[in-house]
C-alpha cells in the first residue's frame, strides 16, 4: 500500500515548479538517479574528478589494484545525478540530461553512437528538420572514458525558452561511460571554457535578454540517507531565469566570482570541523561550484587537516587513495565559509556508506567503517577545491551572470534540513552509471559560435511534469 505522505513529498517539487507566475522564468523539475555499486565505484568517481580538474596526486602509486580489478568503470559522479528533460530536434526528440555547472558543452548520443547500451535514449538526427551538420570532430576525455561526435547545430528546447545551438552528436563512447536513461549532458559553465568553443544555453538566453534576471537556481534533493534503495526519484528544481522563495528563507548571500567568468569560481576561507576552525590562505582556498560532481574536494594538506579532527578516521590507500573512512557511528559536522556564513553540511551527506574490509585495507579499525565525503584531490593545480552536491545538498545556490556571482541561502523549513544524525548504516546502493561532467578536449575542426535567438519571449513561464519520474517514485516507496 503506498503510503499518502510518501506520494505527497514525491509530488512536492512539481508543485513547487508550477507556483511562480513570473515572466522569463522556468522551473524545471529535477530527477536524481540513484545506482548501486556506490561506495564500490567512489575511487572511479575520485579518479575521474581529478582528471576533470588536471590534477596530479602527490603520493606513491606503487601499489596494486587488484583488490578492485573486477569493479567496471561505471561511474563519475560517485551516487547520482541530477538531471532534467531537454528536447532536440525538431519535432522535438526529449532526452534526459545531466545538468552540470562544471562544464559549458552539450552533448547528446545519437542514432549513429556504434557503443551506446541499448537503454540509452538516442538521439535520431534523420528526424529532424533543423538538424545541421558540420566536418569537425571533436572527443570529449573523461576519467572513466570519452565521448566522440561530430559538431552540429539543432533546435534545443528547455522549458519555455528554445533556440539554435551548437552540440556534439555522439557517435562513439567508452563502454558504460552513460546508462540506463541518461543520454548526455547540459553544461551550465561559462563560454571561456565551451570545448565546442559556443556559448552555452543559458548563458546564450540571457545574452538575448529573455530572462527576467540574469541567473539560474538550483535546489537539490537528498536521498542518501533512504532505507530504500532508489533508482529515479524527484531531484529538485532548478529554476532558470529567476529564484523559488517558496524553497528558501532570508537573503540570498551573494559572492563574487573570483577571477573571470570561466568555472564557478569562489574562495574558500574557512572549513570548521568537529567545531574546529581550519583557516584557508587565498591561494590553497580556490573553488570551483559544480552540480555535475557529488564530491566534495580539498588540496593534500587541508583534506587531512579536516580528518584529523575527526577521532578514528583514517586515510585510505591503493585504489582507495585519497579517500578517509571514519567511525560510521560518529556524526562528521562540517562547515564551509567562502567569506561570509558558515554553511552546514549535513552529516548524512559527510557519510556515503560502509565499507567491507578489502576496502579499508591495512587500516586498523574495530569499528565499521564508512567512506567520508570530503577527499584528497591532490596539488598543484586550480582549483585548489571542487564544491560538489555533498555541500549544494544543504543550501539553496544562485548561479548569476551579472554582476557574475554564486549565492547561496539557507533552505525553507522542511528541505534537506542541515541538522539531524548520520546513519550509522546507510543502505549500500549496488550498481552506479558513470555521469560525464569533464571538458577536456581535442579537436580535429574548430566550432563556430551559435547565433540562434530565443523565443518565446520572456512573459511565458512554464513547468515541466515529469510523470514517468513521479509514477517511478511510487513503486520505489512501495
Amino acid at each position: 500500500m503506498i503510503s499518502l505522505p510518501l506520494v505527497a513529498i514525491a509530488l512536492l517539487p512539481f508543485a513547487l515548479a508550477a507556483r511562480q507566475p513570473d515572466r522569463g522564468v522556468v522551473h524545471a523539475p529535477i530527477v536524481r538517479r540513484s545506482y548501486s555499486n556506490r561506495v564500490a565505484n567512489l575511487p572511479k568517481a575520485v579518479e575521474a574528478l581529478r582528471k576533470k580538474y588536471g590534477y596530479q596526486v602527490m603520493k606513491s602509486t606503487n601499489s596494486k589494484r587488484a583488490s578492485t580489478a573486477a569493479i567496471p568503470i561505471t561511474d563519475e559522479e560517485n551516487d547520482s545525478s541530477y538531471s532534467s528533460v531537454v528536447s532536440i530536434g525538431t519535432p522535438p526528440q526529449n532526452f534526459n540530461l545531466v545538468l552540470d555547472t562544471g562544464s559549458s558543452d552539450l552533448w547528446v548520443a545519437t542514432t549513429f553512437c556504434t557503443s551506446c547500451g541499448s537503454d540509452v535514449p538516442e538521439f535520431n538526427p534523420s528526424k529532424s528538420s533543423t538538424y545541421k551538420t558540420t566536418s569537425s570532430v571533436l572527443e570529449l576525455s573523461y576519467g572513466s572514458g570519452s565521448a566522440q561526435g561530430i559538431i552540429a547545430q539543432d533546435s534545443i528546447t528547455f522549458g519555455s525558452f528554445e533556440m539554435s545551438q551548437e552540440l556534439l552528436a555522439v557517435t562513439n563512447i567508452t563502454s558504460g561511460l552513460i546508462d540506463d536513461g541518461l543520454s548526455g549532458i547540459m553544461g551550465l559553465g561559462f563560454a571561456s571554457i565551451s570545448a565546442l568553443q559556443t556559448t552555452p544555453f543559458w548563458e546564450a538566453l540571457y545574452n538575448a535578454n529573455n530572462l527576467t534576471e540574469p541567473l539560474f537556481s538550483f535546489y537539490l534533493e537528498r536521498y542518501v540517507n533512504q532505507a530504500n534503495q532508489i533508482s529515479a526519484a524527484p531531484g529538485g528544481v532548478l529554476t532558470l531565469g529567476g529564484t523559488n522563495s517558496s524553497l528558501y528563507q532570508g537573503s540570498i548571500e551573494y559572492l563574487d566570482l573570483t577571477g573571470p567568468p570561466s568555472y564557478w569560481l569562489l574562495t574558500v576561507s574557512s572549513v570548521t570541523v568537529q567545531g574546529k576552525t581550519i583557516s584557508i590562505d587565498s591561494p590553497s582556498g580556490l573553488a570551483a561550484i559544480d552540480t555535475g560532481t557529488t564530491l566534495i574536494g580539498a588540496p593534500t594538506p587541508i583534506a587531512a587537516s579536516i580528518w584529523a579532527q575527526v577521532p578514528g578516521s583514517t586515510e585510505l590507500t591503493g585504489d582507495w587513495q585519497g579517500l578517509y573512512a571514519f567511525p560510521c557511528d560518529t556524526n562528521v559536522t562540517v562547515q564551509i565559509s567562502f567569506g561570509g556564513t558558515k554553511w552546514a553540511i549535513s552529516p548524512l551527506d559527510m557519510n556515503l556508506g560502509t565499507l567491507n574490509s578489502t576496502m579499508i585495507g591495512n587500516a586498523n579499525s574495530t569499528s565499521q567503517m564508512c567512506a567520508g565525503g570530503i577527499f584528497d584531490i591532490g596539488i598543484g593545480s586550480a582549483p585548489a577545491w571542487v564544491i560538489g552536491d555533498t555541500f549544494l545538498k544543504n543550501v539553496y545556490s544562485v548561479f548569476r551572470a551579472s554582476p557574475a556571482a554564486v549565492g547561496f541561502a539557507q533552505l525553507a523549513s522542511g528541505f534537506n534540513s542541515s541538522t539531524g544524525s548520520s546513519d550509522p548504516n546507510p543502505v549500500q546502493v549496488t550498481s552506479l552509471t558513470p555521469l560525464p561532467t569533464s571538458t577536456c578536449a581535442s579537436s580535429s575542426g574548430s566550432g563556430s559560435t551559435s547565433s540562434g535567438s530565443a523565443s518565446p519571449s520572456k512573459n511565458i513561464a512554464v513547468s515541466l511534469t515529469l510523470l514517468a519520474s513521479v509514477a517511478g517514485c511510487f513503486t520505489f516507496f512501495l
